[in-house]
Order: C-alpha cells, then sequence, then structure tokens
C-alpha cells in the first residue's frame, strides 16, 4: 500500500502545478481600439529606450513582487496627465500579461494603459498597444477626437452567427467572424460614434462627420 501511496503523490503534486499554471495564464476579451482609448488613463506614442527588472512590493504570501520597467522616450500624448511619461511598467511574463517590447529606440507604439495611485503608467496584454507604423491613418487620426466623440457608444464584439445589438447606443463589431481577427476593417478603418438622435454608428473616413450623418458605410 505504500508504494502506491509514494505513485501517487507525485501524479497529485504535478497535477496541482498544471492547474496553478493554468490559473496564471493571461486571460482577457480583445477590445476595439476605441474601446481601449476610452477605458485607458494615458495613451501615448513613444519609443522604448531601455528596460530592467523591479521590485514592485510584495504580494499577500510575501514573496517579492516583480516587474519589468521599460524606459520610454515620449512622443505625444493622445489621453492622460499634464506630465509627461518617462516609463511604463508591465508583468514579467506574457503568461500574467506582460508584453513584450523593442528596446533599441527605433521603434515607435501607441501605449494605451492604466495610471496607478502613486502616477506609474502599467500595460498588459490585456490592454492595446501596437506599433506605430502597423496602425491605419484612421486609427492615427480617430486618437485625437474621433475616439473620445464615441466613449458613450458600446462596441458590442460578435463572436459567433448569429449576434446582434439590444440598444440604441450600441454598435456591432464583427471583425472576428467575419475576417477571423480582432485587427479587420472595422478596427482599422471605423469608429463608433453617436448621431445627433443619441443613438451611435459606425463611421468611416478620416474626415469629420456630417451632425446628421447616415450609417451608409457599417460593414
Amino acid at each position: 500500500m505504500t508504494w502506491i501511496v509514494r505513485l501517487i503523490t507525485p501524479v497529485v503534486l504535478l497535477l496541482l502545478c498544471r492547474v496553478e499554471e493554468r490559473a496564471e495564464a493571461c486571460s482577457c476579451s480583445p477590445a476595439h481600439p476605441q474601446q481601449a482609448f476610452c477605458n485607458a488613463d494615458v495613451v501615448i506614442r513613444a519609443k522604448v529606450v531601455g528596460q530592467k527588472v523591479v521590485d514592485a512590493g510584495n504580494d499577500v504570501y510575501g514573496n517579492t513582487i516583480k516587474r519589468i520597467k521599460y524606459d520610454i522616450k515620449q512622443i505625444k500624448m493622445f489621453k492622460g496627465p499634464d506630465r509627461d511619461i518617462d516609463a511604463i511598467f508591465t508583468p514579467p511574463s506574457s503568461a500574467v500579461c506582460g508584453v513584450t517590447l523593442e528596446t533599441n529606440g527605433k521603434k515607435e507604439y501607441l501605449f494605451t494603459g492604466k495610471l496607478e495611485a502613486d502616477g506609474t503608467m502599467h500595460v498588459t496584454l490585456c490592454d492595446f498597444f501596437e506599433s506605430w507604423e502597423a496602425m491605419s491613418p484612421t486609427q492615427k487620426k480617430s486618437l485625437t477626437q474621433r475616439y473620445e466623440s464615441g466613449c458613450e457608444c458600446k462596441i458590442i464584439r460578435c463572436t459567433s452567427i448569429p449576434c446582434a445589438i439590444s440598444a440604441p447606443e450600441e454598435c456591432l463589431w464583427t471583425d472576428w467572424v467575419m475576417e477571423k481577427n480582432h485587427s479587420g476593417p472595422q478596427a482599422k478603418h471605423f469608429a463608433c460614434i453617436k448621431r445627433s438622435d443619441q443613438s451611435c454608428a459606425w463611421y468611416r473616413g478620416e474626415a469629420p462627420p456630417k451632425k446628421d450623418f447616415l450609417d451608409i458605410e457599417d460593414p
């Protein structure tokens, strides 16, 4: 009987470890760039010029919490405090939603993230961050006003057919079912903004919409 217990114990420990690994895996729903903008405390364009691992206090068990600190050179702030951001913080690995960035100072990024009580900016895989070069002209233009004008609207992500909106202030995001990715036409070229009757609709284009624009380009 003893040998059975000895055999089972390592197996149980292995299963527990695997459960713990899965529990720590990063999981979050993709967000349309407009949603990411509206939900973020800070939205900036910046270059990453350095990185190091830093201590960020202790967890409830007394273990040291590690974070990666990326030193950045801010190029432009689209949303945030009245000061430059010189660093962003992220968890140490992708398993806990940490982001990996190029640190040679050549690549420009758009970052959306949260501002902590101590004034530091934190970015995770659940936030929207993208190479500035990979962003569409509409996305770049929308950062200055378009996305903000639609923050009272609600974007509903369609994950399977059929899907529909349930309120006039909603826009249906269908990139996943149509394109099988979350960087499709609606993410690249559309913003969900409020019309004069207080309903919301997709609008495409870089030019400002007319007050009573028609939702004729709804994908």
